[in-house]
Formats: structure tokens, C-alpha cells, sequence
């Protein structure tokens, strides 16, 4: 099977390098086309274009936002005008709600079949094949799709056959990891002044509360700070809120603590953070109490 792969950041490096691990031809494009080398050495095929890495059987799209999805898709020379009949363009980036419903009427008007499966794990999991995929679209392509969830994820979940409603799992599930950074940065910073270890007081937590991977992870960059570089930028994070809000805008369903992280992204960015991982917003709890950095100890 041709897979074409559009989007080469960190987790779309790992992505197509999972999909050459499980033997898939795999046709590769980057704006930035630097990013193409590494995977060239490992048997992918660099495609000079958009309209070229269109032309599979199958065409993911992992690209940073709206605007990016958009133009890639729908822009003249984009996967829509030069997808096969029938082919399926799986998008894996966290999109708007509105965003999906138009890339699924767009496609089916097309005679084409469009997936919504955005993934749940950082750089590190995807370069492992380890993420979990929430999948949602009509059943055959979802189907048809699941040897590629297979090849680059540990779990999927097929949520609905309407792929809009995976953008809104994603989403939600973003808020609420947002939501646990923040709380644990507060918690952190209220032990930290009171004078006990952080990294101690981490360990407590992830080895009795709150032993999810997620609290160990965050838990881990928190109480080291260790903000840079960016796993996941925290721009990406606060248009994620931003999306989130939106969506719920929509559905007329209050969420105080989403407009919340939206102000402390916000403050974040004012502070001069833009290039830190989206982690650094529980970081703004001990500059809030007074504390000094590791680095300024």
C-alpha cells in the first residue's frame, strides 16, 4: 500500500517512521524539506509537492493547526484536487470541530473518504509506534485504515462514524491534560515553598494517587522545570484551548476552567514563553509565589 505522509514536525517524524518500520512505501512531504533526509535514508520516497504526495492510496495529514490543514487540503494544489477517487485522506492533527465538518463534506463531494484520527502522546511514544489513535468516519474507511492506526499507535479507539466528533475527544482530552498541568503546578509550588523536595514529592504522587503516565511525565518537567525544548510548544497548546472554547461556544456548554488555561497561556507569552514547552503554564505558579528557577539558585 502507498501511503502518502504531509507534515514532518516531531510528531509526524515519528509517525512516517512508523509506518516504514512496518514496511509501507511511504512518500514523504515537508515545507521544509531538510526534514525529508532522514526518512529518505530509511526508504521513504521525498515528494517534490503536496499534489504528489497526494497521489496514494491513503494520505495522512499532521500539520500544526487550522490554517496549515486547510491550505494543504484544500489550496489549489492541494491533497483534495489530486486524491484518487475513493482513496482516504486521514487527518491526525488537532482541528477544529468546523474545521472537520468541512474537510468531510468537501471529500465526499469529491467521491473521497476522510478519517478524523488525532493521537493522544508525546514525540518520544510516536517515534515508538506507541500512541493511541481516536479514529472516527464511515466504517470502511475507518476499516480500511486500522493496519495504519496499527502500524503507528499501541490502541485505537473508533469513537463515532461522524469525524468530527474525534476532533472534539481530542480536544477534550487536551483540556484536561492542560488542566492537570496547572493543578500540579499549584501543588508543586505550594510543597516547594513550604520547603519540601519537589522531585520527592512527584515521586509520592505518581507512585500512589496519580500513577498515570501523564502525571509522571508532567510531573517529571515540572518539578525539574525543564520547560526547553519543546515536546509540545505551548502555542499549539493555547490554540487548542482556543478550539476547545470555541466548540463549546457552540454547544452552549460553560467550561470556567478552560477560559482559565486560556489566560494562562496568555500570561505565559507575555513572560516571554512562546518557545517553551506548553508544560511551562504550571511553571507560572512558583514565579507566582515568589520562587527562584533551578537555574537561578
Amino acid at each position: 500500500m502507498k501511503i502518502g505522509f504531509i507534515g514532518l514536525g516531531r510528531m509526524g517524524t515519528g509517525m512516517a517512521g512508523s509506518l516504514l518500520n512496518a514496511q509501507y512505501d511511504v512518500i514523504v512531504y515537508n515545507r521544509s524539506p531538510q526534514k525529508l533526509a532522514p526518512l529518505v535514508a530509511r526508504g521513504a520516497k521525498a515528494a517534490p509537492s503536496i499534489a504528489e504526495a497526494s497521489r496514494a492510496e491513503i494520505v495522512i495529514t499532521m500539520l500544526a493547526d487550522d490554517a496549515a490543514v486547510e491550505s494543504a487540503v484544500l489550496g489549489d494544489e492541494g491533497v483534495l484536487r489530486h486524491l484518487p477517487t475513493h482513496a482516504i485522506h486521514i487527518s491526525s492533527s488537532t482541528i477544529s470541530v468546523g474545521l472537520a465538518e468541512k474537510l468531510t463534506g468537501a471529500h465526499a463531494n469529491a467521491s473521497q473518504r476522510f478519517v478524523a484520527a488525532p493521537v493522544f502522546g508525546r514525540p518520544d511514544v510516536a517515534a515508538v509506534g506507541r500512541l493511541f489513535v481516536v479514529a472516527a468516519g464511515e466504517k470502511r474507511a475507518v476499516e480500511a485504515a486500522s493496519p495504519i492506526f496499527d502500524a503507528i499507535g499501541q490502541k485505537t479507539f473508533v469513537v463515532s462514524d461522524t469525524p468530527k466528533l474525534a476532533s472534539l475527544v481530542k480536544l477534550s482530552g487536551n483540556f484536561l491534560i492542560a488542566s492537570m498541568i496547572e493543578s500540579l503546578g499549584e501543588a508543586i509550588a505550594l510543597i516547594a515553598k513550604g520547603g519540601v523536595d519537589r522531585e520527592q514529592y512527584v515521586e509520592i504522587l505518581t507512585s500512589t494517587l496519580f500513577s498515570a503516565p501523564v502525571y509522571k511525565t508532567y510531573g517529571s518537567l515540572l518539578a525539574s522545570e525543564k520547560f526547553a525544548p519543546a515536546g509540545f510548544a505551548a502555542p499549539l497548546g493555547a490554540k487548542d484551548i482556543r478550539l476547545l472554547l470555541t466548540a463549546a461556544e457552540e454547544l452552549r456548554v460553560p467550561l470556567p476552567l478552560a477560559s482559565l488555561l486560556r489566560d494562562r497561556f496568555l500570561s505565559l507569552f507575555a513572560h516571554g514563553g512562546d518557545a517553551l514547552d506548553w508544560s511551562a503554564i504550571g511553571g507560572l505558579a512558583a514565579r507566582d509565589a515568589g520562587l527562584a528557577r533551578h537555574d537561578e539558585k
